[in-house]
């Protein structure tokens, strides 16, 4: 099987363009490498030096091994790019040194984030969601869009661009509260809250007929609008699976949720549409070659935000900490829209790490670790649209913990830069037939 540099099997079905791309070929999705190559994106995220600090330390224990095993980080990069594509890796993934791509023998792809959208609301700060209704918001991401992806627009390497890193969609691990409440409870002289409002005045002809539904203490949108918090009158179960039915059972038991919920779900959807309209539009004026590879998101989001997700994204990419992620797949996949796996990690309890933070299941052993790794791939890949997967991550995190205080054993190397053999072993030998298992797997399927 002859393939091209980017690692994409060179054969008749696809022409190069220069850049990466997405073909669908008898019911099946690919990207397409700048050489033409049927390509799947095989990645590792973070791969760099510093990769972890202790707590808000300035100590890197992995920097400080690969300094005295390697003596320079010129050194280490070219070592590990040629370790990853011996792994049959051809992916830098989010957060990594992307001096790595061109370090050793073959290239590798890159596929930053550029916090588009995080980056407006670490600006505004009293924002959990970005506030898609402020004039500034679009200006702010058509500035930030052109800074970090015009420069960028002739780079035959770069994958794709994500827009964000998991943003807050709705209720998930992080909370309960809905887009609707967190804009609805901005200061008042935000215009998110002020569209939150009007959006709820289209819905009700009458103040005492919302009320009667959210229950407030107020007497008047007026008073409504100077209130300091707003306290939703039902807490919703996440999206997704049996948090569906449940919800829809719940719903069909009171009309007053069920009107609830309809207003939550109307609102997430405009500020969906909103979002990535604004975003796409400034990657894609700023750098028309290349994808638009999503926002990475963290949870399942309202299926109306899967929607409006697919009507401007090339690709879908999404983070699944979960045994296996078909349900997810196929959730994204109704878009019509190539699906990637932008995080996913299983984690082993020999490692002599804590493991006591972070996401993604635990097992017991490396072997156990190569195993579920195996099952996760082979399982995504049968289905049609995924053309990619991407491991959290190169390098173990401190025993210490990192900035958050993860500490677990998500590598493909241990804090001293030692290789996880079973691990590595069994993602090479998956990885180099990936290309024909999704080929045979998603049209049997």
């Amino acid at each position: 099987m002859q393939r091209t540099r980017w690692g994409g099997i060179a054969d008749d079905c696809f022409r190069g363009s220069g850049f990466f791309r997405v073909e669908e070929r008898d019911g099946v999705f690919w990207l397409v490498d700048p050489d033409g190559g049927r390509f799947l994106s095989k990645g590792v995220n973070n791969v760099r030096l510093d990769a972890d600090h202790v707590g808000d330390t300035g100590r890197i224990p992995y920097a400080d091994a690969c300094r005295k095993k390697y003596g320079s980080q010129h050194v280490w990069r070219g070592a590990v790019a040629d370790r990853l594509a011996s792994w049959k890796f051809n992916t830098l993934g989010c957060w990594s040194d992307e001096l790595v791509a061109h370090a050793g023998s073959l290239p590798l792809a890159t596929a930053p984030t550029n916090e588009l959208g995080a980056s407006f609301k670490r600006h505004r700060r009293d924002q959990i969601f970005p506030d898609v209704f402020d004039p500034a918001f679009s200006a702010h991401i058509r500035e930030r869009a052109n800074d970090h992806c015009s420069t960028r627009c002739h780079e035959a390497g770069l994958l794709g661009t994500f827009i964000d890193n998991e943003l807050y969609w709705s209720p998930d691990w992080r909370g309960g509260d809905e887009v609707l409440t967190l804009f609805l409870n901005l200061p008042s002289h935000r215009p998110g809250r002020a569209a939150a409002t009007e959006r709820l005045q289209e819905r009700y002809r009458e103040f005492s007929q919302f009320n009667s539904i959210w229950r407030t203490p107020a007497r008047s949108w007026e008073e409504l609008a100077t209130m300091a918090r707003i306290e939703a009158p039902f807490t919703r179960l996440p999206a997704g699976g049996l948090n569906d039915m449940l919800e829809a059972k719940a719903n069909l038991a009171d009309p007053v949720r069920a009107a609830f919920s309809a207003d939550c779900d109307a609102f997430v959807s405009v500020v969906a549409e909103q979002y990535f309209d604004v975003c796409v539009s400034a990657i894609k004026a700023a750098d028309p070659n290349h994808l638009v590879i999503g926002s990475r998101f963290g949870y399942e989001p309202h299926s109306r935000v899967i929607a409006a997700a697919g009507r401007y994204l090339d690709v879908i990419s999404f983070n699944c900490y979960e045994i296996e992620a078909s349900a997810l797949i196929d959730a994204y996949a109704a878009t019509g829209k190539p699906c990637l796996i932008s995080e996913f990690s299983f984690r082993g309890d020999d490692a002599g790490l804590p493991n006591s933070r972070g996401a993604g299941p635990r097992v017991a052993s490396q072997t156990e670790r190569a195993k579920c790794f195996e099952l996760y791939v082979t399982t995504a890949l049968r289905k049609p649209s995924v053309v990619g997967y991407h491991w959290f991550e190169h390098a173990d995190q401190p025993a210490e913990g990192r900035f958050d205080g993860e500490d677990s054993n998500y590598g493909t190397v241990t804090i001293e830069d030692n290789v996880y053999a079973e691990l590595t072993e069994t993602m090479t030998r998956v990885n180099a037939a990936a290309e024909q298992i999704h080929a045979a797997g998603a049209l049997r399927d």
